[in-house]
């Protein structure tokens, strides 16, 4: 049996040549979508002409009619078939790169060039494709709150942060206390201007440059907690005065406090400028009983805040001349952090600790794992610390939170044998100090009372 075959031609597809498109033809930027895409532009693969090798990709756009002269080059790689731009970048690229006017209309050019990692394969570059672009005056991306209102008072260098919103960063929000007085707003730290002020009415805005300009400022008529919201394109502003707390004052009254059950010079609590709902006492405490009158009257039959008897960490409003009567019982005379909130109607009592951290010690600046002292049973005030010293610095938090915005117990600068309390936030930062020679096992014994230091090396 014979057979035969006949030699037919094989027809190898090529592919097509790489092609460009645009997900927008006209686009009109705006800052308040500066995170979201302004416009993709798409390519296909293109051809490596059938010989195997791999095409990489370079994405060139300029302004319509330049020839690519003074084109922007984005080197894309490989197996990438996609470029997006965001609002705010193409926004800058207009600006900033070929410097053209905000409100203006620009045609773009955009092309590929599909190189092939083949010698005798020729750069394939696509037709450009055209698409129009507006852009916009950028609004500052920072904003403060300034003025007597203000819990910082005219301090330009000291100016309330205001808080960008995520979805649009024109739009600026602060919360919290308000004095009566004025405010206005400055986009940086230590400059007057330029600022936001008070426009034709109190919801209207106007940008200020120039110190001849009119300063109309906005006026809060009463003290008080507010959200004030601007936004910096509309040139709009809402200040709303939220509801604050039922009382403005409260004390502590009981055998456990300084004062006893003499409700009459009561230990007055101290509230937080910045959340009014909150209250604070800081000191010694005794055991024995309080609770927390919100006057001083000598009758006993105003309102008073009491323990809740279901949770000692929450607190509820009892009635003048109610019989119920529950307080908090304190067993051990310490000095203790004392908070109410009265907008979660809860309390935290927290006596004193004391902690070592820094670089002398062996866990270092690991505030996390700061190393607990030991307090003295029969002496409150006296703490104690007994380990190892290397070279380095070290201080005494008074808790583990890793902000570092703690209190703390630091050298007096005069005194080394002299300690004082650092209050957290401020700028003050003086440690005691371990030189190489002396490193070894050391006991240091704090009086938090007398604020003094004993370091004795063993």
């Amino acid at each position: 049996m014979n057979s035969c075959t006949k030699d037919e031609p094989v027809n190898i597809t090529m592919g097509e040549p790489v092609a460009i498109s645009t997900s927008a033809d006209n686009v009109v930027l705006s800052q308040k979508n500066d995170a979201n895409v302004a416009v993709s532009i798409n390519w296909t693969t293109g051809s490596n002409q059938g010989t195997g090798s791999s095409i990489s990709y370079t994405l060139d756009i300029d302004q319509d009619g330049n020839g690519f002269a003074n084109a922007k080059s984005y080197n894309m790689g490989k197996a990438v078939y996609k470029r997006d731009f965001t609002v705010a970048e193409l926004n800058d690229l207009l600006l900033n790169y070929w410097g053209i006017q905000p409100g203006t209309a620009v045609k773009l050019e955009a092309r590929i060039t599909a190189k092939i990692a083949n010698e005798n394969v020729p750069d394939d570059v696509t037709e450009p494709i055209k698409f129009t672009v507006t852009p916009y005056e950028p609004v500052s991306s920072t904003l403060y709150l300034i003025g007597d209102a203000s819990p910082n008072g005219w301090d330009a260098n000291n100016a309330i942060e205001m808080t960008p919103d995520e979805n649009d960063p024109t739009t600026f929000t602060y919360q919290g206390t308000l004095k009566a007085g004025n405010l206005k707003f400055i986009t940086t730290l230590g400059s007057f201007l330029p600022s936001y002020q008070k426009g034709k009415d109190d919801n209207t805005l106007v940008y200020r440059t120039d110190d001849t300009q009119p300063d109309d400022q906005f006026t809060i008529a009463e003290d008080g907690i507010y959200i004030v919201k601007l936004n910096l394109v509309d040139l709009t502003i809402s200040i709303t005065k939220q509801p604050g707390p039922p009382y403005d004052k409260l004390y502590l009254v009981g055998d456990a406090t300084p004062n006893g059950w003499d409700i009459a010079n009561a230990t007055p609590m101290v509230q937080n400028p910045d959340n009014l709902f909150q209250f604070t006492y800081d000191g010694v405490l005794t055991p024995g009983e309080f609770k927390i009158p919100v006057n001083t009257n000598t009758d006993w039959n105003q309102d008073m805040y009491m323990r809740d008897p279901s949770d000692s960490t929450k607190i509820y409003l009892h009635n003048g001349g109610d019989p119920d009567d529950n307080k908090w019982t304190i067993t051990n005379e310490n000095q203790y952090h004392v908070m109410v909130d009265l907008k979660k109607m809860t309390i935290t009592i927290e006596p004193l600790k004391l902690y070592i951290v820094g670089s002398a010690t062996s866990i270092g600046w690991d505030i996390t794992n700061a190393i607990e002292l030991t307090q003295d049973p029969n002496n409150w005030y006296i703490f104690t610390f007994q380990g190892d010293l290397g070279e380095g610095e070290f201080k005494f938090p008074v808790n583990r939170n890793s902000d570092w915005g703690q209190d703390m117990y630091m050298m007096d600068p005069n005194d080394p044998t002299k300690m004082y309390r650092h209050i957290g936030g401020d700028p003050d930062d003086s440690k005691w100090t371990i030189s190489a020679a002396d490193a070894g096992t050391y006991t240091l014994t704090l009086n938090v009372q007398d604020l003094t230091i004993d370091i004795q090396k063993q």
